[in-house]
């Protein structure tokens, strides 16, 4: 039979005085050793770059202003080159002249970028319609996915039922884009399909007021949803959309990781816009 004594007085102290058990009873007192841990210098992560294709033209302009209102560094390709708005806003955008459907040389605006929006697109003759629609944007996709930029978030069109039919050449240039952002950019693609888009808009020196009409027919049509699902004349119930409205949406999906990839039509938009 073991004598319980003999172990307690063989160890270095007491279970029940919360002691270590150990033959060496030096260790205990001995201070915890810690190594100086190496200052690894790490660089800061890359701050967002958006870059505005289309950035002069009526929405374009609003996405450029939105982006730079949120902190971000932004610049803006387009035919034009640098946007004519009298306002301090604009001396801040990096901008860039180039043509997408025509050479290279525009690609140096990608230069640093982490995100883009595209609002490019157009009127015309069917051909012209779905060049500046599609193959512009096409060219865009393709060359923004080989660069490795991030998000892509892409301004097409809401279905409008019978106009649909006379404005062929434009809806097939903005849903071959689409497809095309859909094979380039799964998880980092955002489609947004708002309808007539109203807001103030500067027509040379002069601004048109497009809220008169466009913000009582919001008001008018947004709890028409049901009747849009009318065949061929339902689309023409759709609401519009501020256009201030459509740049928030835009440029939160640009440089938010956790905007969920997918189309956002009006209501969405409408939705999104009005959260913080």
């Amino acid at each position: 039979m073991y004598d319980s004594t003999n172990i307690c007085s063989n160890t270095s102290g007491s279970i029940g005085r919360g002691r270590y058990l150990s033959t060496e009873s030096n260790k205990i007192d001995e201070p915890l050793k810690v190594e100086e841990a190496e200052t690894v210098n790490v660089p800061p992560p890359p701050a967002e770059k958006l870059l505005v294709l289309g950035g002069t033209g009526f929405v374009g302009s609003h996405i450029c202003k939105e982006a730079l209102h949120r902190g971000l560094s932004v610049a803006s390709l387009s035919r034009s080159g640098k946007s004519s708005v009298p306002e301090s806003w604009a001396n801040k955008v990096q901008w860039h002249q180039g043509d997408l459907l025509s050479g290279d040389s525009w690609k140096e605006a990608l230069t640093g970028v982490t995100s883009i929006v595209s609002c490019v697109g157009g009127f015309g003759s069917n051909s012209y319609m779905y060049k500046i629609n599609g193959t512009a944007n096409i060219t865009a996709i393709r060359a923004a996915a080989e660069k490795g930029v991030k998000r892509f978030v892409y301004i097409s069109a809401a279905d409008t039922g019978v106009i649909n039919y006379f404005l062929q050449g434009y809806y097939d240039g903005k849903r071959a884009a689409e497809t095309e952002l859909l094979v380039r950019y799964p998880y980092g693609h955002v489609i947004l399909r708002p309808g007539f888009i109203y807001g103030n808009r500067r027509v040379g020196s002069m601004e048109v007021p497009l809220g008169v009409i466009g913000s009582p027919l919001e008001m008018l049509l947004q709890h028409a949803k049901p009747l849009t699902q009318i065949p061929l004349v339902g689309p023409l119930l759709t609401p519009p959309v501020n256009v201030t409205a459509v740049a928030k949406v835009a440029v939160r999906a640009a440089i938010d990781p956790v905007f969920p990839p997918g189309i956002v039509d009006v209501h969405g938009l409408q939705r999104y816009s009005q959260q913080k």
